[in-house]
């Protein structure tokens, strides 16, 4: 073992950890001594892949794919293999996996630990949904199968478990038929707030994705303002290519100081809603530019300098959404501080099967906001605020700063349930900040 920093994706909080790699599910044994953490592709944007002073178990090692049962459209694999790696298996065959979030480079067990959802949440719910079982290697040596009829208990805790049920080794995922790659896609311009709302219901009636991006730092009546991007796959037989693995851009260094301020944010929200809205209409995409465009751009992160960023991500009722929406946005705008990576979209009612998976029926609203210190934190306590006066949830996720008590309190009835089914070696410094700080 040796010390070593694993980052999070928005390089903040900084930590260290003894890392242990894992190579073959087979010899895989958990340390003690430690807490002990699993950790793939790093994607968490916040401290729920962090175990600092503890143990992580790097799990890109286990990267094999075991089974493929095409007739039933089951895929199984090892816990550190990519969501990018199966599509491009299982895409020239005429498959995709059901749920996708905005990235494809996240390892299998990670969208567990997770429970990420994507652009259809309003028809097919979470990634979750789509799991047909687990290999779950608990402390005691134990190596537990799990699914909704074997150790379903464990399954529903380790579905959104935050990587604190012990360590998936491999997992069977239910994978959906495609005729082609391509997405048939719209996108249209939004003016407002309101408009959102007045016609996301006929979207997500006609639409499989949908998604919103939102200038963040509009107000008045341009408040809300933004692109609507929805679609549906394909359904004209046609070329079944899969995304490519590697970005055709790149960050090379670290930034020491994000150029992102209110001024070239501006910028890049006039022009991007300008371009959008005078390109709107139909088209045809790939996967890389409707599901996952900020791949096209290896290292993007680090465009947010040495400091990192936050990002806030919130779940608000139905009753509550357009109202607090407005509420955030509102605030957001004043502040300054926006975010080019604004995104607005209503989930369904569709429910998890994990006790602590983060999507409810309503609205998420999700944001980045490079770290200015005291400013960002200050913004940061009016959103929470704002989200918990509306009954909301924040994203462990995608968390650096949320409250232990808003942590708790949005979780209360099931908390007792999840504690009791988590592995007493397993801990991570999230769980630490908002439970036993």
């Amino acid at each position: 073992m040796r010390n070593q920093s694993l980052p999070s994706w928005g390089r903040f909080p900084r930590s260290s950890a003894e890392v242990v790699p894992l190579h073959w599910a087979a010899d895989a044994r958990i340390p003690f001594g430690k807490p002990v953490l699993g950790y793939g592709l790093g994607r968490s944007y916040g401290d729920s892949c962090q175990n600092d002073g503890g143990v992580l178990l790097p799990t890109r090692g286990l990267d094999r794919f075991l089974a493929l049962d095409e007739e039933h459209g089951l895929l199984t694999c090892e816990a550190g293999v990519s969501l990018g790696e199966i599509l491009r298996l299982v895409v020239p065959r005429g498959f995709f996996l059901p749920v996708v979030p905005g990235t494809k480079e996240v390892t299998v067990g990670g969208a567990i630990a997770n429970d990420v959802h994507g652009k259809n949440h309003h028809r097919l719910g979470t990634f979750g949904t789509q799991v047909e079982s687990f290999e779950l290697l608990r402390s005691t040596g134990e190596r537990l199968v799990c699914s909704l009829q074997e150790n379903p208990d464990l399954f529903a805790a380790t579905v959104g478990g935050l990587g604190l049920t012990g360590l998936v080794l491999r997992a069977t995922l239910r994978l959906r038929r495609i005729v082609a790659s391509t997405i048939d896609a719209e996108t249209l311009a939004i003016r407002d707030l309101a408009e959102f709302f007045a016609i996301s219901r006929e979207s997500d009636e006609n639409f499989e994705y949908t998604v919103a991006w939102i200038d963040c730092l509009a107000a008045g009546n341009r408040l809300g303002r933004g692109i609507l991007h929805r679609g549906n796959h394909a359904d004209e037989p046609g070329a079944l290519t899969p995304p490519p693995f590697a970005g055709q851009l790149t960050v090379p260094i670290e930034l020491p100081v994000s150029p992102l301020n209110r001024l070239t944010l501006s910028a890049f929200n006039a022009v991007y809603y300008g371009k959008n809205r005078l390109s709107a209409g139909r088209h045809f995409l790939e996967p890389n530019p409707f599901f996952f465009p900020l791949d096209s751009v290896s290292h993007w992160n680090r465009i947010y300098g040495l400091d990192g960023f936050f990002q806030f991500q919130s779940a608000v009722p139905s009753d509550a959404a357009q109202a607090t929406t407005r509420t955030m946005l509102t605030a957001i705008a004043a502040s300054g501080q926006g975010s080019f990576l604004a995104v607005l979209k209503n989930f369904g009612q569709a429910s998890s099967p994990g006790l602590l998976s983060f999507p409810r029926p309503g609205t998420t609203l999700a944001l980045d906001f490079p770290n200015r210190g005291e400013p960002t934190r200050k913004l940061f306590r009016e959103l929470h605020a704002m989200v918990r006066d509306a009954g909301g949830r924040i994203y462990p996720a995608k968390d650096a700063l949320m409250p232990a008590e808003q942590f708790q309190t949005q979780y209360a009835g099931v908390l007792d349930a999840f504690r009791s089914r988590m592995d007493p070696a397993f801990s991570s410094s999230l769980w630490r900040r908002v439970m036993d700080g």
